[in-house]
């Protein structure tokens, strides 16, 4: 997969504020406010940026944490799993491999069969439903 790579006055260009400050400097939505925390529809989730394919309706469960949750990746060579050690905290941010777009961090306390819980960002997402 070849890197995706834009100056910062570009990224601005194409993004909205909220979006560029999130996915470009790893900021992070305020909890129950995304967009996709209770979305429903089938489909797959794609980075905002670049249109990745990262997530699949069929892992996304509520986690009760204000942030749309996924038990897994559709392809871990799509994401970039990081140490995080900002805000006092140690977590394993998830990163866009295409784009280096910031997509919001993994735990380790998520629903069988992985028991992992990627909370990401609704605005590093963009939905492309499948209609039934």
């Amino acid at each position: 997969m070849s890197k995706i790579i834009k100056s910062e006055s570009e990224w601005k260009k194409i993004l909205g504020e909220n979006t560029f400050n999130i996915t470009r400097k790893s900021h992070t939505e305020q909890p129950f406010t995304g967009k996709y925390l209770d979305e429903k529809s089938k489909g797959k989730y794609h980075c905002i940026c670049c249109n990745t394919e990262l997530f699949s309706s069929d892992s996304k469960f509520n986690s009760g944490t204000g942030w749309p949750s996924f038990f897994k990746p559709i392809s871990k060579d799509n994401i970039i799993e990081k140490s995080d050690l900002s805000h006092g905290m140690k977590r394993v941010e998830v990163i866009c491999s295409s784009c280096d777009s910031h997509l919001g961090h993994l735990f380790n306390d998520g629903p069988k069969p992985t028991g992992l819980r990627y909370c990401l960002n609704s605005a590093s997402l963009k939905l492309k439903k499948i209609e039934d």
